[in-house]
């Protein structure tokens, strides 16, 4: 097809450029033709010229963990490549032909030319580069918000599942324990003793399970305990004694104490009693262990509503700055854990309330950590060091890593849109900018130091907003 300045009138964003000034545009370009599955753009490949698509289809794309994601796809009519004042002359996507294409090809060469001599092309060209930049930065902000959505539902899930699936082995094992107290009941109702001796007996297995403190005991010194009681038992014929055993010594209970304990019951009725002590602790750690696995989830909940601030509004408010820093931690428990991270802290306990949105600044702590957390992982071990600390009407909250060190020829550009040192599909350059945004928000700042083997990050931002 041949292209007329009346066809290039007919694009929206080129109706007001003179003719003359589109003849030109057409004189100086080249058409190309390119067949389906070539490719007109790579990564790492120099952007050397403006396309006009005159037929055919395209398709942007990014490799994200080795799947297509696609953002974008040019049809007849549509510009695209290098335009005047982008900073970006090296492709970082895929452009892959996907019917037999023409292309109107204007070299990047003749750029300053068009600059200087024709105002209105100039213009509509550096309007489609506003409008490109728009929409491909709202779609990477978007990006960067599933990406670490996706990393903290990961490793929400992983920690969600543990104290859930304890909660179901819990609860099956309390239904088949329970089963078995019937015998027991049976054989406690037979026995005739003293309602002094009752007492007793309450008196112990009430002590037994309100003990707050259980013993804390070595591998060792477990198994030594448990084999005396083991020994004792079996001497005094009690039957299922190594389960006894295990449950005596988890609550701390003695041998001294239960021959003491024994003195008041019949030796007739020795094994039954003390089968039915046993199996009301047994029923107390299920409940306990089951206990334990909800709160855990309760919290893990907990701390996602606090994390979003989800029941909040988004105005400035007075909170506690820990509270956000350790609801941001608990959603990358998972990564610490994995990754064989010595976690660290240094809080400035007398620290006021920060006037804050505590929602956004939590977006500042998870990137921070995040990026610390990946700087450590290849070598699958860390320590990671948090600081907070009051400077005069300022708080400043240091986030540390001994990863490898920020190199000091990308030291300056970390901070800017879209670089990354990330592999394709593990970050989109946008998690320090959001950082910086956020930071500015609060009126404050953001510094970084590093060296090889120690990494820090410097928030700093006023205490009453």
């Amino acid at each position: 097809m041949k292209v007329t300045t009346d066809w290039l009138l007919s694009i929206e964003a080129l109706q007001d450029v003179p003719a003359p000034q589109l003849q030109w545009f057409i004189d100086n370009s080249d058409n190309i033709f390119l067949k389906q599955g070539d490719f007109l753009m790579e990564p790492g490949k120099a952007m050397d010229a403006t396309y006009i698509m005159v037929e055919g289809t395209m398709r942007m794309y990014m490799l994200q963990n080795k799947e297509i994601r696609e953002f974008v796809s040019f049809s007849p009519k549509d510009i695209m490549g290098y335009l005047p004042f982008s900073r970006g002359k090296i492709g970082n996507a895929y452009g892959e032909v996907m019917t037999d294409t023409q292309l109107l090809s204007f070299p990047a060469t003749k750029i300053p030319e068009m600059i200087r001599t024709h105002f209105e092309l100039t213009r509509a060209l550096v309007h489609i580069l506003t409008n490109r930049v728009r929409n491909f930065t709202a779609l990477q902000q978007q990006n960067e918000k599933m990406m670490a959505l996706g990393k903290l539902s990961a490793g929400l899930a992983h920690e969600l599942n543990n104290p859930a699936s304890a909660i179901v082995r819990g609860a099956y094992s309390l239904k088949k324990h329970l089963h078995s107290v019937r015998k027991t009941f049976q054989d406690i109702v037979d026995i005739k003793i003293s309602r002094e001796d009752v007492e007793i007996v309450n008196n112990l297995i009430w002590r037994l399970l309100n003990e707050k403190e259980k013993p804390t005991l070595s591998m060792m010194e477990r198994s030594d305990l448990e084999d005396d009681m083991v020994d004792w038992l079996d001497d005094h014929n009690i039957s299922n004694a190594q389960d006894v055993a295990e449950n005596f010594v988890d609550f701390g209970v003695s041998i001294a104490e239960v021959e003491e304990f024994l003195k008041h019951i019949p030796e007739t009725y020795t094994d039954s009693v003390i089968n039915w002590v046993n199996n009301n602790l047994v029923t107390e750690k299920m409940v306990q262990d089951i206990e334990g696995a909800s709160k855990r989830i309760a919290d893990l909940v907990g701390s996602v509503k606090n994390f979003t601030h989800m029941d909040q509004g988004h105005d400035k408010q007075y909170a506690d700055i820990h509270d956000g820093i350790k609801n941001t931690l608990t959603m990358l428990l998972y990564k610490i854990h994995k990754g064989g991270i010595e976690f660290k802290k240094d809080f400035d306990k007398t620290l006021p309330p920060v006037k804050a949105m505590i929602g956004e600044l939590n977006q500042v702590w998870t990137n921070l950590l995040d990026n610390a957390l990946d700087a450590m992982e290849p070598a699958g071990k860390g320590i990671l060091e948090i600081k907070t600390r009051r400077d005069k009407e300022f708080v400043e909250v240091s986030i540390i890593d001994n990863g490898p060190g920020i190199p000091d020829n990308i030291r300056s550009q970390i901070f800017d849109p879209f670089f990354t040192t990330k592999p394709i599909g593990k970050g989109t350059g946008l998690g320090l900018d959001v950082v910086t945004r956020i930071v500015k928000q609060h009126r404050g700042s953001i510094k970084v130091n590093s060296v090889p083997g120690r990494t820090e990050f410097i928030v700093c931002f006023p205490i009453d907003g």
